[in-house]
């Protein structure tokens, strides 16, 4: 039978029409959520992010108004421009990040901080338009290094430091204090060796300086990895009774090792403090329009989160915390 053309060219419009409409409309509620979205952007991956995640959820499970999304940088500024771009393009709002090479990010910073709330996390870029910094006071934490190599090495000696990125704000300013608090000592630090976030160059980097310098007292790692890959590379020399070693961080390796008398100690900062406040701290800019002074942020723009140091006896109980954190990211 024929069919009359115009009546049915009108049925199958109208049905294409709801069928378009209502898949879009399908589309929209699976993928918007009504809530604020945020986002965490680390330098490198390292369980010290790990923990920090671990506190980014729980300030989710708190706040029903805001999603976040964790990415992790694998040490280079190109990296971190293709992950915040990509949550920029999902509406990210605020974004809490630990730039690599903040002054060589200036120009990206202020980009972004002109199209979302920006805070920087562990590694501080001043002359930028973040809203604040929100971490250690590295210098101080550094000082807190000088005086346990002082404590270590009563005697003085050679020291060498090491850490990942040396332009990278954390680190330049952990240096700074570790040299300020052992002035006037017997210790002489020899200079910082960088690795550039590549784990078997950190330990090439150690074993170079036990060959260069066979008196070499005292070796300190400035970031979370270096002192453990500084212990592997004293062990296999065979001068674990020669050299103290002082680390940063709660690597499980470095709890371990304190425990055993392998490592003096270590200068742990407060990751899942690093990922909760920060978290909240956006929500709070963001979500109730609050400004940074309202959130206890002084004039500085720098709001500290204390250290603890771990030395022999605490490290395994410190570490039992530390996997109940990097548990919970995984349920």
């Amino acid at each position: 039978m024929k069919i009359p053309a115009l009546p049915f060219i009108l049925n199958l419009s109208l049905f294409l029409s709801f069928a378009l409409f209502s898949g879009c409309k399908k589309s929209t509620l699976e993928t918007t959520s009504g809530k604020t979205k945020l986002a965490f952007v680390t330098n490198a991956s390292a369980d010290f992010w790990a923990y920090a995640e671990a506190g980014i959820a729980q300030a989710e499970k708190e706040f029903d108004d805001i999603e976040v999304e964790f990415k992790v940088g694998d040490g280079t500024p190109a990296k971190q421009r293709e992950l915040v771009e990509a949550l920029l393009v999902r509406g990210v709002k605020g974004i809490a990040i630990s730039p690599c090479s903040p002054k060589g990010q200036k120009d990206m910073l202020n980009e972004w901080a002109q199209k979302a709330s920006l805070i920087t996390v562990d590694s501080d870029a001043a002359d930028t338009g973040r809203k604040f910094y929100l971490g250690t006071d590295n210098v101080a934490a550094g000082r807190q290094a000088g005086e346990l190599l002082k404590e270590a090495l009563p005697e003085g000696g050679k020291v060498m430091a090491f850490v990942g990125l040396g332009d990278q704000a954390n680190a330049v300013e952990r240096y700074q204090g570790l040299k300020e608090a052992v002035a006037g000592t017997k210790i002489e630090i020899l200079d910082l060796r960088t690795d550039e976030v590549d784990f078997g160059k950190a330990r090439r980097n150690a074993e170079d300086t036990l060959t260069k310098y066979p008196d070499i007292a005292g070796m300190v790692g400035l970031w979370s990895y270096n002192g453990p890959l500084i212990l592997e590379a004293v062990k296999d020399k065979g001068v674990l009774d020669k050299v103290k070693i002082i680390a940063f961080d709660e690597d499980p390796r470095t709890l371990k090792a304190i425990d055993q008398g392998e490592i003096f100690a270590t200068v742990a900062q407060k990751p899942y403090e690093f990922g909760y406040q920060s978290v909240k701290a956006l929500r709070d800019l963001i979500v109730e329009n609050k400004t940074a002074q309202d959130l206890g942020v002084p004039e500085t723009k720098q709001k500290f989160i204390e250290t603890i140091i771990i030395r022999k006896g605490e490290g395994e109980a410190y570490l039992e915390k530390c996997n109940a954190w990097k548990a919970s990211t995984k349920k």
